[in-house]
C-alpha cells in the first residue's frame, strides 16, 4: 500500500521487517525457509498447556511472569530478578531499543550511534528507524565473520546476534568479553542476540549467559521459538544485571504489563524445565546440520560454516543464480530463504529440517545441477 495522508510522519518513514513466506495449511509443502525447529514441542510444554486451560482464563495474568522467571532463573543459576520475560524475542528486542539505546529526540543533541553488523537479522535497522536511533552498520568479513574489533570503538551501545543471522558464524567468548569489557568504561549496553545459541557444538564460542555477572551492561536475549519448538506460541526472555531488567520493565509497563498470557507461561517454564528433552531434539539438528552441509560442499555449493539451525549457501558457479533456485524449489514444495541484498544476492538461506526433509532437498538440487548441465 502507499504512503496513507491519515498516517504520522514516522509511520510514512517506516520501512518494516518482512517475515519469511507462511504457506496455506492445505499446501504439501516443506518448510525450510523461517528457522523453525522441525521436532514438535516437550510433551511436557503440551502438558503444561493443557493444564493451564482451565477457568482461571477469565483472570488477567502474572504481569511479573514469576513462574517463567523462577524457571530461567534455575535452569541457569540466576536471580529471578535478573530474568525478563515477553512475548517473543522480537518484542523484546524493541523494548531494549526503547530503553537502552539513546535517540535522537530524546534530548540529547547528537546521541552516538549504536553499531551492528551491516549483513545481520534485518529487524535491527527497523527498530532504530521506530524508536529513532542513530546507527552504523560495520561491514563483515570476506568469509562473513564479524569483526570483533571493529565495535571496541566508541558508540552508542551494540548489539550483536551469536550467531550471526543469516550467516550463521558465530564468535568466539574472549571476543564478546572485549566488547562488552570496552562497552562499561563508557556505560553503554551490549545486547547479545542468543535466538540460535542451541545449535552451536563450538565450545569456545557457546552461551554468554555465564558471564553476566561480570558484566552489568550485558544483556543476553533468547527467543523459545528455535529451541524450544514454540515458534507458534511467541515467548522468548532475557537475562542480564537487575538494572537492565528494570529498564526493560519500565518500557514494558508503558506499552502493556500483560505481555505473556496464562498459557505461554505455563508452556515455556515447562520448555526451560525441560532440558533433557530439548538438548536431544538440538543434538540431531546439530549432527544434520554437519552431514548435510558437507553433501552440499560436494555437489559444488559454497557452504558457510553454521553455528545455527541454518546454512548460509552459494549455488554451484555454473548452475542458477540464487534467485532462480529460490523460484525452482518453491515449484518443487521447498521453501528457503533468499535475501535480495548487495553482497548476499547470490546467497541462499536454508532452514535444517528433519534427515528426510533435508533428504528431499538434497534430491532437489542434484535434479536441478543434472538438469542444468
Amino acid at each position: 500500500m502507499k504512503n496513507s495522508a491519515y498516517w504520522s510522519k514516522l509511520t510514512n518513514s517506516l520501512s518494516p521487517y518482512i517475515p519469511g513466506e507462511q504457506p496455506k495449511s492445505t499446501e504439501k509443502i516443506i518448510k525450510l525457509n523461517t528457522n523453525e525447529n522441525p521436532y514438535p514441542p516437550s510433551p511436557k510444554v503440551i502438558e503444561a498447556i493443557k493444564n493451564a486451560a482451565d477457568e482461571k482464563l477469565k483472570l488477567y495474568p502474572d504481569p511479573a511472569c514469576t513462574v517463567f522467571r523462577e524457571a530461567v532463573a534455575s535452569r541457569y543459576n540466576l536471580k529471578p530478578e535478573q530474568v525478563f520475560c515477553g512475548n517473543g524475542s522480537d518484542e523484546i528486542l524493541a523494548f531494549a531499543f526503547a530503553a537502552f539505546f539513546e535517540n535522537a529526540s530524546g534530548g540529547l543533541p547528537h546521541p552516538q550511534s549504536i553499531l551492528f553488523p551491516a549483513i545481520t537479522y534485518s529487524f535491527y535497522p527497523v527498530y532504530a528507524s521506530l524508536w529513532n536511533v542513530p546507527y552504523k552498520s560495520l561491514p563483515l568479513a570476506k568469509d562473513f565473520s564479524v569483526n570483533s574489533e571493529d565495535y571496541l570503538q566508541d558508540s552508542g551501545g551494540v548489539i550483536i546476534p551469536n550467531p550471526n543471522a543469516p550467516t550463521g558464524r558465530a564468535l568466539k567468548r574472549k571476543e564478546l568479553t572485549d566488547i562488552a569489557s570496552r562497552l562499561e568504561k563508557t556505560k553503554k549496553v551490549f545486547i547479545l542476540d542468543e535466538a540460535y545459541i542451541a545449535f552451536n557444538d563450538d565450545p569456545d564460542s557457546g552461551s554468554m549467559i555465564p558471564f553476566i555477572n561480570e558484566h552489568p551492561n550485558l544483556l543476553i536475549v533468547r527467543t523459545l521459538s528455535k529451541e524450544a519448538s514454540l515458534a507458534g506460541l511467541r515467548s522468548g526472555f532475557a537475562v542480564g544485571s537487575t538494572g537492565l531488567i528494570e529498564g526493560l520493565c519500565r518500557i514494558r509497563d508503558s506499552f502493556n504489563s500483560y505481555t505473556m498470557d496464562r498459557l505461554a507461561l505455563a508452556a515455556s517454564a515447562a520448555a526451560v524445565l525441560d532440558t533433557a528433552y530439548y538438548d536431544e531434539t538440538s543434538r540431531r539438528i546439530i549432527s544434520t546440520r554437519n552431514r548435510f552441509s558437507k553433501a552440499l560442499t560436494e555437489l559444488g555449493f559454497s557452504v558457510i560454516p553454521s553455528q545455527a539451525n541454518f546454512i548460509f549457501i552459494m549455488p554451484p558457479p555454473s548452475s542458477l543464480s540464487a534467485a532462480k533456485w529460490l523460484v525452482t524449489l518453491r515449484e518443487k514444495g521447498i521453501l528457503i530463504r533468499h535475501f535480495n541484498k548487495p553482497d548476499i544476492e547470490n546467497y541462499l538461506r536454508v532452514s535444517i529440517g528433519t534427515d528426510g526433509e533435508m533428504n528431499i532437498f538434497l534430491n532437489a538440487c542434484k535434479g536441478i545441477i543434472g538438469r542444468k548441465a
